[in-house]
């Protein structure tokens, strides 16, 4: 019996995979279980046509984050942190204040999105490395300015 897999099966093979065995395993286990499809012409087609359209929303949303970190890395944004009587920033600049900025200026991220090398703790020009998923990374430029 041949069989698609859905799932990755540890002793046999991985997903998307057709393979041959025994009628009782792949009836009463792989297929009961979910593991499985009978590799029929139309199971076969359908997967196929399900595969491309899963490329295609990939390729999409790849293209989305490129288009995105260009947007991040054509601009420099500005934060404006409260600074002490010595120079230094009173606190640090965080992930937060930086997500609200790149998002008042039409950039929707997360603050969870946002990685910094080190504290922000004096006002200068920082890099921000914004990760967009699918192995994009943006940096964003961050000009820290101290107010009274």
């Amino acid at each position: 019996m041949k069989v698609l897999l859905i799932k990755d099966v540890k002793s046999l093979g991985k997903t998307g995979e057709v393979k041959e065995v025994k009628d009782g395993y792949g009836k009463n286990f792989l297929i009961a279980k979910g593991f499985a499809k009978h590799a029929t012409e139309e199971v076969m087609a359908a997967w196929e046509k399900e595969q491309a359209e899963l490329e295609a929303k990939r390729q999409a949303e790849i293209n989305d984050a490129n288009e995105f970190k260009n947007r991040i890395e054509a601009s420099q944004y500005t934060v404006k942190h409260k600074v002490g009587a010595n120079g230094h920033l009173i606190g640090s600049v965080t992930n937060k204040e930086i997500a609200e900025v790149l998002n008042a200026n039409g950039v929707t991220i997360d603050k969870k999105q946002i990685h910094l090398e080190s504290k922000i703790k004096m006002p200068g020009i920082y890099i921000a490395d914004c990760k967009l998923g699918h192995a994009v990374t943006a940096k964003a430029k961050i000009d820290v300015i101290g107010v009274e």
